[in-house]
């Protein structure tokens, strides 16, 4: 299993940080706003990045737990955390190794963190072990393009992305793993998404999902 030492990437955090106001500003701000709403009670966050989602968790939350396993994003995560609408504790820690007991969430969110996982099973079944029965799962995720030649392209160029992109791989099939793990997924969006000027317009979902409880 991975440890935190293997997902440290302070030159790429800092280009992460820059981007991701870039990126708000061209409409991911409002995919935030649409991934957060309505969710309520305890929620655990994984891959927080730098925090760009907790100014818009609702009121009805009554903690985040924000996992983040790089150090440089954690920082400016923590700074985000201290004018959040909700209370929210960010944590070093990375999605194969959740804290918390099981059961301990009714919510989970992902967003633009299960391309760079190590293990996407893996990360699933640690968010499935500590939601309780039932627990949703809200993701948003860009993903492997639908389009034959696209998505050749993203497996063609994987190799390299993710060695400068802080591990991110643009071809996974997220949707499909989702449902492997156990989860049930109730609404989808699909949609292409530019986030930086000049970067095409890569193929990403919002979605939600509940924990399939068995009987």
């Amino acid at each position: 299993m991975a440890d935190l030492s293997d997902f440290q990437h302070p030159r790429f955090a800092r280009m992460y940080v820059d981007a991701s106001v870039v990126s708000d500003r061209r409409g991911a701000r409002e995919h935030r706003i649409r991934l957060l709403a309505g969710l309520e009670g305890r929620v655990i966050e994984i891959g927080a990045g730098n925090g760009r989602n907790f100014a818009h968790y609702p009121k009805t939350v009554t903690e985040v737990v924000a996992v983040e396993p790089e150090a440089t994003l954690r920082r400016f995560a923590a700074t985000e955390a201290a004018s959040a609408p909700v209370p929210v504790s960010v944590v070093a820690g990375h999605a194969e190794d959740l804290p918390g007991e099981p059961h301990a969430f009714d919510a989970a969110v992902v967003s633009l963190v299960l391309c760079s996982v190590p293990s996407l099973p893996a990360a699933l079944a640690e968010i499935a072990r500590v939601l309780k029965p039932g627990g949703h799962l809200r993701f948003y995720e860009h993903v492997r393009s639908p389009n034959p030649m696209i998505g050749l392209f993203e497996d063609a160029i994987t190799p390299v992305w993710r060695r400068v992109a802080g591990g991110c791989r643009p071809n996974r099939d997220t949707l499909g793993a989702i449902g492997r793990a156990g989860f049930v997924v109730d609404e989808i969006e699909r949609f292409g998404f530019s986030p930086q000027p000049l970067v095409p317009a890569f193929s990403h979902l919002i979605g939600r999902a509940h924990l399939h409880s068995p009987g």
